[in-house]
């Protein structure tokens, strides 16, 4: 199936968990953007927007210091503030962005297209994001993984269904390591590439 240019150039994204760190989390931000992931996306969402904000800006710096993708989370004013063109939204979200961008149409054709990213669990959901204008998505969880410990996982069938469903690049994320093959495993499945995060935030 024909996929939309990737404005992701590169197989994998680190997704950032600072829970999971034995050191300081911007020392890590260092250390992850050493090994040139194609993009960062940094998923602290459970910090109130003005500490996100603060973050953010430290962490947008050392990415750009790397020539590393840094891709907001959740916050959307923060990234509009920041002036950063990437933001990953769970597909809630999404809708919420794209209904307030229909409404202010007319304020919005001057502003920079935003890249959009979305966390989809379903091949509906995929679907529905793209419709809605996603940039790319990411699917999971594809393998099992101790970040959801009790939920089974969605498999590589889930995975191959996805990425048949839309005209966007897939990221699989959920489960996935170095060098345990599964980069390569969900590429053959018809994903861009795969998202890692416990393996980043421990190297």
């Amino acid at each position: 199936m024909y996929k939309k240019e990737n404005p992701i150039p590169g197989k994998i994204i680190a997704v950032t968990n600072r829970t999971l760190c034995d050191r300081s989390f911007l020392e890590q931000v260092k250390r992850v953007c050493e090994k040139k992931p194609a993009a960062l996306i940094l998923r602290e969402k459970d910090l109130p927007q003005t500490e996100y904000e603060s973050l953010a800006i430290q962490v947008l710096k050392i990415c750009a210091e790397y020539g590393v993708i840094c891709i907001l989370h959740s916050y959307l004013e923060v990234a509009e503030r920041l002036g950063s063109r990437y933001i990953h939204l769970p597909l809630p979200l999404l809708r919420v962005y794209m209904e307030k961008t229909e409404n202010e149409k007319k304020q919005t054709e001057t502003k920079v297209k935003m890249i959009l990213g979305c966390s989809v669990h379903s091949v509906e959901d995929a679907i529905e994001a793209e419709k809605l204008g996603a940039s790319y998505l990411t699917a999971g969880h594809i393998f099992a993984t101790d970040c959801k410990k009790g939920l089974p996982p969605r498999g590589t069938e889930f995975l191959k269904q996805v990425c048949k469903s839309v005209h966007i690049p897939v990221y699989a994320i959920g489960g996935i390591g170095f060098g345990d093959g599964k980069v390569d495993l969900v590429c053959e499945c018809g994903a861009e590439g795969a998202c890692i995060m416990s393996a980043f935030m421990t190297i």
